[in-house]
């Protein structure tokens, strides 16, 4: 299974992300969706699964849930924004929550890929609408095979000058 991970979209769906999501079987959205639109927008691509942001007004907060847990591919799944940790870190969420095996969460706009205990992958795609932090836009690819460790990757969306 291919997944497409990404997070603070804020009510940009850049076309990029049509082009790298193409073959993903589903999309996780680690919140600060921006509007209930982009969900649909994203649905076409492949069924996606959101959480809510920070920034998320009540129209979302009430068609996604604050945090997912979910099994796919064998694999115990957190989606969460991770603003309800302040500054949200691996080692923070793997605390809060740790029975999560893959832990997908957003909040900082910064690319992340790593793992904790060595065995938890946590993935931050950083953020794929407007750019902050004079950090790329950028979203991640994971593909999951049961029995074998989660396989990913950080996309750019954009070079580090573009908006």
């Amino acid at each position: 299974m291919r997944l497409g991970i990404i997070a603070d979209t804020h009510g940009l769906l850049r076309p990029e992300v049509f082009e790298v999501f193409a073959d993903v079987d589903r999309i996780l959205h680690a919140g600060d969706i921006g509007s209930p639109e982009l969900l649909s927008e994203l649905e076409a691509i492949a069924p996606v699964t959101a959480v809510w942001g920070n920034t998320d007004g009540l129209d979302l907060r009430g068609a996604v849930p604050e945090f997912v847990e979910a099994r796919i591919e064998g694999f115990d799944f957190l989606v969460v924004h991770g603003h309800q940790l302040g500054i949200p870190t691996p080692d923070k969420l793997h605390a809060r929550w740790p029975d999560a095996e893959v832990i997908i969460f957003g909040h900082t706009h910064k690319p992340l890929l790593t793992t904790v205990d060595q065995v938890v992958t946590v993935m931050n795609p950083g953020g794929a609408g407007p750019r902050r932090f004079d950090l790329p836009a950028s979203v991640g690819i994971m593909e999951l095979e049961p029995g074998i460790p989660p396989r990913a990757r950080l996309v750019p969306l954009t070079g580090a000058g573009e908006d």
